[in-house]
């Protein structure tokens, strides 16, 4: 028989013991609703799996007090113990990555980083719907595998950022898929679809289950945050109803409609007078009657605090919560509905009717999420584990992303790609070129690897050293000597300039166009002494005027890599060195300097000749450019014929037919008087021929664009209307197929704002090929 104090004392360490190992249980459990070991919650009807949706929200909104309700109305919601109701965090974010910002995630566990995929305005450059998906579809399975582990507050993560990057100083703008709106709306559709975990095609979700929920921001014209006076909590975006129908709506509406977003997220700004989260007609009659959104819309992140102290639209700040609660906005981004619904009761602003309308949204997407269902270890999605975190299968998808999108801009006498073999030595030269963090760009989360540019560079040339050349990215001063003389020593000299998160970011957008301080002078300074044509290597989100760069010759290859994450360093040195054949194109037009001049806070797209004010964007900008939209070259040659085009001419008759008032020599049609029947028949099937006819394989975008014979200013000078990629061995030829279709790809917004449909002769463009398509009424 044992000492009594032994046993005394195993008895205390095995407790102790268990009790370590259910506060670490506790520690990383999801948080979740109904579960099914507690009698005493689990028999609610909003509990029951088998009934729909919107009856179990109906019968667990009627559960709740009036406070209980409030507390529900914010980013971060206590839990319901009587009703076994969980805490929830809806603030999460997931834009290019689980990210370490919004304040669902904590990476205090077993898991400490997520794949880091490159910036966005970077992955856009591929123009490769497919890859968009699967990289949205990885961010969504290590978010929910992220959730499983106990370090996920929430899995409704605020993101995709399809805001059309309308002006390159937008501090942004590397959070956008880029300048086009109908490019912008297919990123947000592969997106949602593969965040939420839905099929590549969509209709997967058929029963609305969600593994992640998306969230199209910032709903609407929200493209400048803080230039000279104006600021995005303040100012009031003058948008014309043309500019509305045909460039800021439309990616949401994609967003929405195709993608079956779950939420929309309302802007800070005002658009002509009216806060966008107290927009009615924006939030209510637009995004859930017009365009069909079940979800939830919450506000950006105090925006509606804003209404009150800073916009001074709400009187009192009881009135900052009725309007944007009639509105139709549901959750609030901050505290303003948590501190002032129970006032705006009293003072009867607002109904308890309307804020169980919100609920139903908020609790609906919850429920949808499976939150409500018991243990989610047990149901879809539960089996997601950690092991799908930083996975191989993720790393190497962030690596293709990268390479995909990095965009060639020039390559004087096929300097490039660089001979492993030839190349004796490599100077790499630039002040974030031995850094790794740069490389994530904005709502970053933890890296996996973490792998600067120069190490990746190391790899290839064992003879390969670094020197910053400036002590910052700003380079307000230059050790431009020194630079020089380890560049003379070097075989060839790769240079790494361009922008970083000092320079444009959320809050800060930037006041010129070029390169910053003495960056130019140390380029050229360096160009001028190397033995042979140096590489610039341009790391940004917005455009830079390097136009010194583009006319030197002794600077022989221009690639622009974005923000690349934290496959960056493996996809620039494949690139250079010919493992990967760049194929990315510019989603944005590249202004020069001058472009400066024009006021950010002008929202108007279409140019106005009497002013001076050329447009803005490859659709409507009349300017000088230093690389268009779609630019982008390879280390092989494409080349594209129109095999074939279903019609020769379009032909709409016995509909009225409007003289457009804004020229007065264009006659046109409104395509809501075409109906769908003659514009499904209208629909044309265009094949185009593409051979590779160089002597390297390469992944290579296809751009089909539409253009109008009539070059008044009211009419885009063209537009893209599709873009398929297509992969091609040496010598290979393909066909690429696309339909398209007039009632969508054909039409331009008048000023009223109605969808219209200009007589004259269209060409299709791709390349340097053009096929007319006259349309007649």
């Amino acid at each position: 028989m044992g000492h009594p104090i032994t046993n005394k004392f195993t008895v205390t360490f095995i407790f102790f013991i268990l009790v370590l190992l259910f506060l670490r249980t506790e520690s990383t459990q999801p948080p979740f609703s109904c579960d099914s070991s507690n009698s005493n919650t689990s028999s609610f009807p909003f509990c029951n799996a088998a009934l729909p949706i919107s009856q179990r929200v109906n019968d667990l909104v009627s559960r709740l007090t009036v406070d209980e309700k409030i507390l529900q109305l914010v980013n971060g919601v206590p839990e319901i113990p009587r009703l076994g109701i969980s805490a929830y965090e809806w603030w999460s974010e997931g834009l290019h990555g689980i990210s370490r910002h919004g304040k669902g995630t904590l990476f205090n566990g077993t898991i400490k980083a997520a794949t880091q995929f490159p910036q966005i305005i970077l992955s856009a450059s591929s123009f490769d719907e497919n890859l968009w998906y699967r990289i949205a579809q990885a961010i969504g399975r290590e978010a929910r595998a992220v959730y499983n582990a106990g370090q996920l507050k929430g899995i409704t993560l605020w993101a995709p950022n399809i805001n059309i990057l309308r002006d390159p100083r937008w501090g942004r703008g590397q959070e956008t898929p880029g300048e086009d709106p109908m490019m912008v709306g297919k990123y947000g559709v592969a997106y949602v679809r593969g965040l939420q975990g839905d099929s590549f095609e969509g209709g997967k979700l058929k029963d609305g289950h969600l593994q992640t929920s998306a969230c199209c921001k910032h709903f609407i014209a929200q493209d400048m945050d803080n230039w000279h006076n104006f600021s995005r909590y303040t100012f009031d975006a003058q948008v014309l109803k043309q500019d509305l129908a045909d460039s800021y709506e439309p990616p949401f509406k994609n967003c929405v409609e195709q993608g079956k977003a779950s939420s929309v997220m309302c802007a800070y700004n005002l658009v002509n007078g009216i806060p966008n989260c107290a927009n009615f007609d924006l939030l209510t009659t637009t995004a859930r009657g017009k365009w069909g959104l079940q979800g939830y819309i919450v506000s950006d992140c105090d925006a509606v605090e804003k209404m009150y102290t800073e916009q001074h639209y709400a009187k009192e700040p009881e009135d900052a919560v009725a309007a944007t609660l009639k509105a139709g906005m549901d959750v609030n981004c901050g505290s303003h509905l948590k501190k002032y619904t129970k006032s705006a009761l009293e003072k009867q602003k607002v109904k308890e009717s309307d804020i169980d309308r919100a609920l139903h949204n908020l609790f609906s997407v919850r429920m949808r999420l499976g939150l409500f269902n018991g243990d989610p270890s047990k149901l879809e999605y539960g089996d997601i584990s950690a092991a799908e975190v930083c996975s191989q299968e993720h790393q190497e998808l962030a690596i293709e992303a990268a390479r995909s999108g990095s965009v060639l801009l020039k390559n004087s006498n096929r300097l490039l790609p660089l001979s492993k073999m030839k190349t004796t030595s490599l100077a790499v030269i630039g002040p974030k070129a031995n850094d790794s963090e740069v490389l994530l760009g904005n709502y970053e989360g933890y890296s996996c690897k973490n792998v600067t540019l120069f190490q990746g560079l190391q790899g290839y040339v064992a003879n390969t050293m670094y020197y910053p050349g400036c002590d910052f990215i700003n380079c307000t001063s230059a050790a431009i000597d020194e630079a020089v003389n380890i560049a003379k020593k070097a075989d060839y000299v790769v240079l790494v300039m361009g922008l970083d998160q000092t320079l444009e970011r959320e809050k800060f957008d930037r006041t010129e166009l070029g390169l910053p301080g003495m960056q130019e002078k140390l380029i050229t300074a360096i160009a001028e002494a190397a033995s042979k044509p140096v590489i610039l290597v341009l790391m940004c989100g917005g455009p830079v005027d390097v136009t010194f760069a583009k006319d030197n010759q002794k600077i022989g290859g221009i690639l622009w890599v974005g923000y690349p994450g934290e496959g960056g360093a493996a996809a620039l040195a494949q690139i250079l060195f010919g493992e990967h054949n760049p194929g990315g194109r510019s989603p944005v037009t590249w202004y020069p300097k001058e472009f400066n001049k024009v006021p950010m806070n002008d929202m108007r797209m279409r140019p106005e000749p009497s002013s001076g004010y050329p447009g803005r964007t490859y659709r409507f900008y009349n300017g000088p450019k230093v690389f268009e939209f779609g630019y982008g070259l390879s280390y092989t040659n494409y080349s594209y014929t129109f095999a074939s085009v279903s019609k020769n001419q379009l032909l709409f008759k016995n509909l009225k037919v409007n003289k457009a008032t804004e020229n007065g020599s264009v006659l046109n049609i409104a395509v809501s008087d075409v109906g769908p029947e003659v514009c499904n028949n209208a629909m044309i099937t265009v094949k185009v021929a593409v051979k590779n006819q160089g002597e390297m394989a390469g992944k290579h975008p296809v751009l089909l664009f539409l253009k109008h014979s009539n070059t008044v200013d009211e009419v885009p000078r063209k537009t893209l209307i599709g873009f398929k990629s297509v992969n091609l061995e040496a010598g290979a030829n393909t066909h690429v197929t696309f339909d398209v279709k007039p009632c969508e790809h054909f039409t331009r917004a008048n000023r009223d704002g109605t969808l219209v449909i200009d007589e004259g002769k269209h060409f299709l463009l791709v390349g340097d090929q053009e096929y007319p398509i006259p349309v007649s009424l």
